[in-house]
């Protein structure tokens, strides 16, 4: 039985054994048998390998399908492929030589396009950028070239894009990190597939190979888009010039809309070199961020093709482009920047550029000096456009404004406008510095930038006009004082916070980044004296230029900066407690009442300072403040001193005291919290203000106003306190203490502005302002020349203003009758005599008391005013009319048709709501519009905050309350943290009449006495 045996064992190469090998079997008969056993047992494992390579071949198969399937679907489980594919088999690619299949899997499982960030196995180091524009049907097309280096060993390149077509993506490696030419086997690289994750805004490259770490590779993507008509991305806009209506394009890319224009690395810390390439049409012409470096004819399409510089390193967000038909007026600085402003034709043929132009040729020098760092590009570039999210946008060489924030007609425009556009331009030029040279490394410090820019658009306007006296005075009421309105509230937040989804990006852009981290500045540079804050700067700019920075970089550098002039303070350690927590203290300041220590010891106490008093009870928040205190009498006050104040309690001698002296805190208000008192200091600081007001300084006088009101609402203080105190405001000839008190006053006007005591509360405001308003008188009209503001009877100016729209919204008849009478002699004249500087209070006053003839006139004018600065106070007058039918009509005519700037819609619901005729209709219209009115600026920063503040701050009623609450529990998604602020809001309103109301009104209708309470 085995010596005929033809199995395979028993052959070779088809022939039978060899005959040496049959003489062996015939002579060792055993050793035959164990030879047949062992054949066997190979024949059977050679079969069970077979059968195991063909089972591990089907799994595999199957596992790589699955996955194609998993990987290639999105959250939503839709497949996430377009454009052209590039794939292989997915035998090929686990059987590809030399690749690690497992490995891989680890990696393809992580997903890291599912993720909110960036995963940083790459980064980009140049864009080439070329984009051919069609005005006709606004489209563009792109090609994107990317330089990318590998930091770590990926087969995945994950970067942005949002709302475009991709068509085509390739990857070529292009050698080492240090520029080396490609090794061996560079070239083209293998794409396995390329798809968008548009839950994340991410476009996603899977690669048959892995990127090696050190190597450098070009990623190049072609896309195709819209122009968009939202304010985002690239978006276009339009203008009238000579009755034809006229295009332009233009982008807007901050916080996170570069990938809405092309495929980029749009987080801030991915900087890189950018070289654009427009091409368009040629009755067009196209700026960048940089000089234009080439250009030429197209001989088939007559197009033209601007090629501009390579740019410095910079982050996406500050790549700017516009395509326009504008014309310029240019000038240059000493050290050879070109400044130019494009505006419309029209605009530049009249000069209303001409005076941002002059003042920014100033600032760059004023900047340079200031931080002994060079502006860093060869121009620079202003664009005004009637079309735009916010005031401006401080890209790098092309910074582009809302025309209202840079035209100025010097013969219509107010003083105030003149102001708030020249410190707009002053705050965008900061950025070159703060922002463009050196960037945030993310979005959670975005007060780095913003802070700083807002604190110097009042150092910087100081310097350019050193009488406005901005940093000093209207710093206090403009910034200090608004801001500590909304960080009173527990819905705020710290300045720095946490920012993890692309949805909270918008967020972290409000008053807290800006203003507060503006004031926090203030304070530093305060404890820090001007020359070491200024060297600390320097340091800071050079270490990071070109680069990216957090807090902590910055507090370094001033620590050391402190330290070389041996004050060992930690900067550090001293403003986390202001940056990290939430809000800011109230400071108690008493004098000793311990019979053991003498009358020159104070006790300081600090706690959360919060308007809600049932929401005090944790109480743990502390900071590290520096306290500064005078003490002073009827006569003198002495020298302030420093007190740092770390615990909750802590007792310090001061210079001398008795009783009859006063203490005072925060001296010129540089200290970011509030002042509170014993109720006998309280008094005597009344007692100082009434008989001689000019001993205590004009910033402290308007901080008392301040603190005095806001700490009386929140119940640290008797409602009467701050009513008393401003008895003295006939006496009082600065503007500050009265900005402050009117700003105060206005509050409590939209609380009780529909009791039916409101006539007590308004008859003491103009009992207060009656001698002092007829004093001042009304301004004659001279003509503009360069503006009013440029002459030393400024603060006289302000303050004359200020008077005027307090006696008129409070119902002086005189200011009233003046009103009427200018409108009418208006009308009838058709010459508009009013002087610029008080137009607005005019405007709303006689639209307010005069019939609907009156408000068509505005109306007329309104549509045909060229001048910005006219437009929009014209505009805001229409939202002050009794007759509630007018004021309804407008509403929807500014929603539903082009008759009103889309960017100010806005301000028309939100004045429609401070006009108490108007609050329930704009309230009412503003939840029926709510979808329509979220859809058009939800992604827009600030915009949706503001509206849905300025319609909610004034609502004060049990019925209003539970409308907002319904609201929020019905359309509330998407808003942020706007909502639960505005209920905070309407919450504290609705305590304050249950609280305070009536204890208020008892005062008022007693006669004042001394006595406080």
């Amino acid at each position: 039985m085995g010596l005929n045996d033809s199995s395979p064992g028993a052959m070779r190469n088809g022939r039978g054994l060899s005959d040496q090998w049959a003489e062996s079997v015939v002579v060792r008969p055993r050793t035959t048998e164990r030879h047949i056993t062992v054949h066997k047992r190979l024949v059977l494992g050679f079969a069970l390998s077979i059968l195991t390579l063909i089972i591990v071949t089907a799994v595999a198969v199957v596992l790589s399908i699955r996955f194609e399937e998993c990987g290639g679907r999105d959250r939503d489980g839709t497949t996430g492929e377009s454009g052209s594919r590039v794939t292989g088999g997915s035998a090929r690619l686990n059987g590809s030589r030399g690749e690690r299949t497992g490995d891989r899997g680890d990696e393809e499982v992580a997903q890291p396009w599912r993720n909110s960030r960036l995963p940083g196995s790459v980064r980009p180091r140049h864009y080439d950028l070329r984009l051919a524009v069609s005005m006709d049907n606004f489209t563009f097309s792109g090609e994107v070239s990317i330089e990318i280096e590998c930091i770590n060993a990926t087969r995945f390149i994950v970067l942005h894009s949002d709302r475009f077509e991709v068509e085509r993506v390739s990857v070529t490696a292009e050698g080492g990190a240090s520029g080396r030419p490609a090794r061996p086997g560079g070239g083209a690289m293998r794409i396995h597939r390329h798809f968008p994750f548009p839950a994340n805004q991410m476009y996603v490259v899977v690669l048959h190979r892995e990127m090696k770490p050190m190597r450098v590779y070009r990623l190049n993507m072609s896309f195709d888009a819209a122009i968009e008509d939202e304010l985002l991305g690239f978006f276009r806009s339009s203008y009238t010039l000579q009755r034809e209506r006229r295009y332009l394009a233009v982008t807007q890319f901050s916080p996170i809309h570069a990938r809405k224009a092309f495929p980029c690395f749009d987080e801030p810390v991915y900087k890189a070199t950018f070289s654009l390439t427009l091409r368009h049409d040629p009755q067009y012409t196209s700026l960048s961020n940089m000089p234009v470096e080439s250009s030429s004819l197209s001989d088939e399409d007559g197009w033209v093709t601007n090629r501009f510089a390579r740019t410095p390193r910079m982050s996406t967000y500050y790549l700017a482009w516009a395509v326009c038909n504008f014309t310029y007026r240019e000038t240059q600085t000493d050290s050879g920047v070109t400044i130019r402003l494009y505006a419309r034709p029209d605009a530049i043929a009249s000069g209303a550029g001409d005076y941002a132009l002059h003042i920014t040729k100033r600032l760059l020098g004023f900047y340079q000096d200031y931080f002994k760092v060079q502006y860093s590009l060869p121009k620079l570039d202003l664009l005004a456009v009637p079309k735009h999210p916010y005031a401006a946008m401080e890209n790098w060489g092309l910074s582009i404004f809302v025309e209202q924030k840079i035209l100025l007609d010097a013969e219509v425009s107010s003083s105030s406008y003149q102001m708030e556009l020249t410190m707009v331009v002053v705050h965008e030029i900061c950025h070159q510095w703060f922002g463009d040279l050196v960037t945030p490394v993310w979005w959670e410090d975005v007060w780095l930038k913003e802070g700083f820019a807002h604190f110097f658009e009042y150092v910087g306007t100081d310097f350019l006009f050193p009488k406005w006296n901005m940093e000093k005075q209207r710093f206090l009421t403009d910034v200090l004082h608004e801001v500590m309105l909304l960080d009173g509230l527990r819905s705020s937040h710290p300045i720095s916070q946490e920012v993890d989804q692309a949805t909270d990006i918008d967020r972290v852009f409000d008053w807290i980044a800006y203003k507060k981290g503006a004031a926090l500045i203030r304070m530093l540079a305060n404890v820090m004296g001007q020359p070491l804050f200024q060297k600390g700067l320097n340091d800071y700019l050079l270490s990071h230029m070109y680069s990216n920075a957090a807090r902590d970089d910055l507090w370094k550098k001033l620590s050391q900066a402190m330290r070389s002039e041996g004050r060992d303070i930690d900067i550090g350690e001293m403003m986390d407690r202001w940056t990290l927590q939430m809000g800011y203290p109230v400071v108690t300041i008493s004098k000793n009442q311990s019979e053991q220590l003498p009358t020159h010891y104070i006790t300081v106490s600090q706690e959360h300072f919060l308007y809600g008093q049932e929401i005090r009870n944790n109480n743990s928040l502390q900071w590290q403040v520096p306290l500064t205190v005078a003490v002073g009498n009827a006569s003198t006050v002495c020298s302030e001193s420093l007190i740092w104040i770390n615990n909750k309690t802590e007792t310090h001698r001061i210079g001398w005291a008795d009783e009859n002296t006063w203490l005072l805190g925060n001296i010129n208000q540089t200290g970011y919290f509030r002042v509170n008192y014993d109720l006998q200091n309280w008094k005597l600081l009344i007692q100082q203000l009434h008989t001689n007001p000019q001993i205590i300084s004009v910033g402290n006088r308007a901080g008392l106003i301040d603190d005095a009101f806001n700490l009386a609402r929140a119940g640290y203080l008797p409602q009467g306190v701050p009513l008393q105190l401003i008895g003295y405001l006939p006496e009082e000839t600065s503007f500050l203490p009265w900005h402050a008190a009117s700003r105060a006053l206005y509050q409590l006007d939209k609380l009780l502005d529909r009791t039916d005591e409101y006539s007590l509360f308004s008859d003491y405001v103009l009992k207060q302002v009656a001698s002092r308003y007829h004093q001042m008188g009304w301004p004659t009209n001279g003509p503009g020349i360069e503006g009013n503001v440029l002459q030393a009877s400024y603060q006289t100016e302000e303050l004359q203003r200020e008077l005027i729209m307090l006696a008129c919204s409070f119902g002086n008849k005189q200011c009233h009758r003046q009103a009427v009478a200018y409108i009418s002699d208006w009308i009838s004249s058709n010459k508009n005599r009013i002087p610029p500087n008080i137009r607005d209070i005019v405007y709303c006053t006689g639209v307010s008391l005069m019939d609907e003839d009156v408000w068509e006139f505005i109306w007329m004018k309104f549509h045909s005013s060229n001048a910005v600065s006219e437009k929009k106070i014209l505009l805001e007058a229409l939202t002050c009319s009794d007759n509630t039918f007018l004021l309804n009509r407008l509403l929807n005519l500014s929603l539903t048709s082009d008759l009103v700037p889309e960017q100010d819609v806005i301000d028309v619901v939100i004045h429609v709501g401070r006009n108490p005729q108007g609050r329930s209709l704009a309230w009412k219209y503003f939840r029926e519009k709510w979808d329509v009115l979220n859809a058009r600026y939800g992604e827009a920063l600030f915009m949706n905050s503001r509206l849905i503040s300025g319609v909610t701050e004034f609502l004060n009623t049990e019925k209003e309350l539970n409308e907002l609450k319904d609201f929020i529990q019905s359309s509330g998604v998407g808003a942020g943290p706007a909502l639960p602020r505005a209920l905070e809001i309407v919450e504290g309103n609705v305590r304050w009449h249950r609280l305070y109301r009536r204890q208020f009104y008892q005062w008022l209708r007693k006669p004042p006495s001394p006595a406080l309470g």
